[in-house]
């Protein structure tokens, strides 16, 4: 007799003074279109999908389908989903579509970006120097006329990332050696509270959701996050899961770092502005000099180690780089296009707690 898969707990009630941990994994929501469907009765059911080939060859790379069945197939390697077999993480059958979609999504990434530069400092000279027109900016709509309404969306959208923060820039730790390697780990130690579970980032961005009257469980608004947004999450889960690509992700990590602190300065003003809540902007200001130390020690000790032992990986770097611009320009795009509509830029808007 086999022993029976093991599966996700119901969900319970958090302790009171750890908002960020409702429950081990989100509820499984929905499809999309075919393939999200396909995930999802694959996941319920627990059989091997079937019958997904020429739907995956023809998926849109970034439309809601596609982003939401490769977010649901890479949270298998997070936290799982509530009544989710664990062992379904390896299934074959799910890593082979996972695989089809990613090679969906990865050739749009390098076709988006094929102009960008090649080079670390090509890559990243432009973030360094604080733009005089900042009219293109989200972090500077919200600081100077946001609405206590559009901060909750955002944050509401940035939580998908944020209560797992730094968690799947892990990954590449075993994949890098040496002075890269030491700086890498000493950043993800800041990020993981530096021994303290009280600063654990993801602990802070739930006090912030908390603040502004959202719901802190893990995963909770997936259902009504769009595709842009699921890509942004996507990128680093696709990146951080292949050792081959370890320099975009050493890309994307610090083209993070880079432009955190200017935009996390702009928010914690906007929470401030709009009376958001002493944690709320608590977790931008944290922020906004975490990440300016962060940004010096990921590039020239993360990076410049990196490409000292493997030189080779500078074209990947400058790709991880431009891929997470890209990412975050659609983003910011779909949020500013819904509020000009005044439309939620949410699929749905969040509740008020």
């Amino acid at each position: 007799m086999t022993a029976p898969a093991r599966t996700r707990p119901a969900r319970t009630p958090a302790p009171a003074d750890w908002p960020a941990q409702a429950a081990p994994g989100p509820v499984l929501v929905e499809g999309r279109g075919p393939l999200s469907r396909t995930v999802v009765a694959a996941l319920r059911g627990g059989r091997p999908p079937a019958g997904y080939d020429e739907a995956a060859a023809g998926a849109d790379p970034w439309g809601e389908d596609l982003q939401l069945a490769l977010y649901l197939l890479y949270e298998l390697h997070y936290r799982g989903f509530e009544g989710v077999a664990e062992d379904l993480e390896w299934d074959p059958e799910l890593l082979r579509l996972r695989g089809a979609l990613e090679a969906r999504f990865l050739n749009a990434l390098r076709t988006a970006t094929a102009d960008a530069p090649r080079t670390v400092a090509e890559a990243f000279a432009p973030l360094l120097v604080e733009p005089v027109d900042l009219s293109g900016s989200l972090s500077h709509q919200l600081e100077t006329e946001g609405e206590l309404w559009q901060l909750r969306e955002y944050a509401a959208l940035r939580s998908l990332y944020h209560l797992k923060e730094a968690d799947p820039h892990a990954w590449v730790i075993p994949r890098l050696r040496g002075r890269a390697k030491a700086a890498m780990v000493a950043i993800e130690y800041d990020e993981f509270g530096a021994g303290h579970p009280d600063r654990i980032h993801a602990r802070l961005f739930a006090a912030l959701m908390a603040d502004l009257g959202l719901d802190t469980a893990y995963g909770h608004y997936l259902d009504q996050a769009p595709a842009p947004l699921l890509a942004t999450v996507n990128l680093m889960s696709l990146l951080g899961l292949h050792g081959s690509l370890r320099g975009a992700l050493v890309g994307h990590f610090a083209c993070v770092e880079v432009t955190s602190s200017p935009g996390s300065r702009r928010l914690a003003k906007a929470m401030r502005r709009c009376g958001a809540g002493p944690a709320a902007e608590h977790f931008y200001a944290e922020h906004v000099e975490a990440d300016a130390v962060h940004e010096q020690v990921v590039r020239h000790e993360v990076i410049g180690g990196l490409l000292a032992d493997e030189p080779q990986l500078e074209p990947d770097v400058a790709f991880g780089c431009a891929a997470t611009l890209l990412l975050e320009d659609r983003l910011a795009d779909h949020i500013r296009t819904a509020w000009q509509q005044h439309r939620s830029a949410l699929r749905t808007p969040p509740a008020t707690g």
